[in-house]
């Protein structure tokens, strides 16, 4: 019997991207690919971590977790509506001790070498991050997972843990990106000003900072998740763009 996946929360199913549709979908031939762009705009071999490299962290992670259990993920940013993986669930997922920031600079994606500009991740602070949580069945895991692990560790720029997190159907241990302060692009949380300058003017390959902004701006309203952090980035840069 076929399970929904979308049976707690159906009014996502139209939200959602589904993973043969996205370009965030990391597939070693994917990964080629963004090496090509990467070597057309001059970047230097170390631009990433080499594919052993993420391989063993995925390992090592993996080797930690019983390989017949389901592997949950917890999305607070672009994985909420285009997570580029195949899942069984999704839920309303509830983070404690975690708040959503603009932590990371990025010459990427989002940004460029002249107009870096910065990535979201989860910085530990006073409350609650709301977000979503998807299923990778076992049987799913080697294929999907690595997918997911690949595109988030590509620069090594989160410290993957598993967290308890809460849902209406009850609670689960789930995998969670949060920032890791040693990476050399981690800048922490800027004032709001300055993070706001940096997020109105980027833009990279997948789009501008503000686009993302916006996204995660439309998805947090679509799942009535108040994120004054996020509101208030939103009304800096639109009140900087009106003087």
């Amino acid at each position: 019997m076929t399970v929904d996946a979308f049976r707690h929360v159906p009014a996502l199913r139209q939200r959602i991207k589904p993973a043969e549709a996205s370009s965030l979908r990391v597939t070693p031939e994917v990964m080629a690919a963004w090496d090509e762009r990467a070597r057309s705009l001059g970047r230097e071999a170390g631009w990433r971590q080499s594919d052993a490299q993420i391989e063993a962290s995925c390992r090592q992670l993996l080797g930690g977790i019983d390989a017949a259990r389901d592997l949950w993920i917890f999305a607070y940013g672009s994985l909420m509506w285009d997570p580029g993986f195949h899942f069984s669930e999704v839920r309303r997922a509830d983070l404690p001790g975690h708040q959503r920031r603009f932590l990371f600079r990025t010459a990427l994606g989002r940004g460029s070498p002249e107009l870096p500009g910065l990535m979201l991740s989860l910085e530990p602070a006073a409350g609650t991050c709301q977000g979503l949580a998807f299923c990778i069945p076992p049987q799913w895991r080697d294929i999907e997972f690595g997918c997911l692990w690949r595109r988030e560790m590509i620069r090594g720029s989160y410290r993957p843990a598993l967290r308890k997190v809460a849902t209406p159907q009850g609670e689960i241990t789930a995998l969670v990106f949060a920032a890791n302060p040693a990476h050399p692009d981690h800048v922490g949380e800027l004032p709001l000003p300055e993070t706001a300058r940096i997020v109105a003017r980027a833009a990279g390959f997948l789009g501008s900072n503000r686009e993302y902004l916006e996204q995660l701006a439309a998805e947090l309203q679509s799942l009535e998740i108040e994120d004054d952090y996020v509101t208030r980035l939103q009304r800096q840069i639109a009140d900087a763009a009106a003087d």
